[in-house]
């Protein structure tokens, strides 16, 4: 399996922290070696970094981890490959274009029968089951929505239950962001925290590697963040639920329960 951590924030925050404890379970704490990649949204633009290498020895992620890239919106992925072989085109994030959006998907998990659905013109470049859907997510969503939704959050609403019959393929944890909104679904492991005042320290798991973020941060900052595990031992991870979707935007959470969203009007 692969790990997932996305980030939604109200302000443009880096995120070296929470990247430097997914960036040790690719190959050193974590046995997913088999590539990792990130995404930033900035305003319309997007910056992504990918590299088939293991994580934990990637001179590529040491980079990243130097920077202080600041976005609102970020997905990160490390890859432990099951559908597909270890190279470039096979390696999480994937990003693509649809209503003049750039839209970042990452999944963790495992399909089965997943070439049975139909892409339209969305064609995966790479071998991998986890781009194959994301195609078909693009295809369902442009058949449905022709033209860009006007609600947004209804269109969400569909997308949860088109991630729905994926799970039904097998196991299907999903981060997926426009650089506004930040979705994710979960199939069997996902959890998610809020950070904003009062700060604290918070200290990674996989690392002796501690961060005041008082002295980081503004009163007025929230930033979420949505892991496959928990990166910190000392704050409180919020589990999702098999089936549950969750939408954030600016950091904070809109919608928490798929199952009742779905029976919304």
């Amino acid at each position: 399996m692969c790990e997932l951590l996305g980030m939604s924030a109200n302000v443009p925050t880096d995120i070296c922290f929470s990247f430097t404890g997914l960036m040790l379970r690719g190959g050193k704490t974590g046995p997913h070696k088999d590539g990792w990649g990130i995404t930033f949204y900035e305003g319309r633009g997007f910056r992504t970094f990918k590299d088939p290498e293991p994580s934990a020895q990637s001179p590529i992620a040491k980079l990243v981890q130097a920077l202080p890239i600041k976005s609102r919106a970020v997905v990160s992925h490390i890859r432990q490959a099951n559908r597909g072989c270890v190279s470039l085109e096979n390696t999480h994030p994937f990003t693509r274009e649809l209503w003049g959006r750039y839209w970042t998907f990452a999944h963790n998990g495992q399909l089965t029968g997943y070439k049975r659905l139909p892409t339209g013109r969305h064609r995966p470049v790479g071998d991998t089951d986890s781009e194959h859907a994301f195609c078909w997510l693009l295809d369902r969503l442009e058949n449905k929505y022709p033209k860009r939704p006007a609600n947004f959050p209804a269109m969400f609403r569909y997308l949860a239950t088109l991630c729905d019959e994926l799970r039904g393929l097998g196991v299907f944890n999903m981060l997926l962001s426009d650089g506004e909104f930040v979705m994710t679904y979960c199939s069997n492991n996902l959890y998610w925290l809020t950070r904003r005042a009062p700060f604290g320290e918070a200290r990674l798991l996989d690392e002796d590697v501690a961060i005041d973020f008082q002295s980081e941060t503004t009163p007025n900052d929230v930033v979420t963040l949505i892991a496959t595990r928990p990166l910190t031992g000392n704050e409180n991870w919020v589990k999702m639920v098999p089936g549950e979707f969750c939408l954030f935007r600016l950091g904070e959470l809109e919608y928490g329960n798929a199952a009742k969203l779905l029976n919304q009007k």
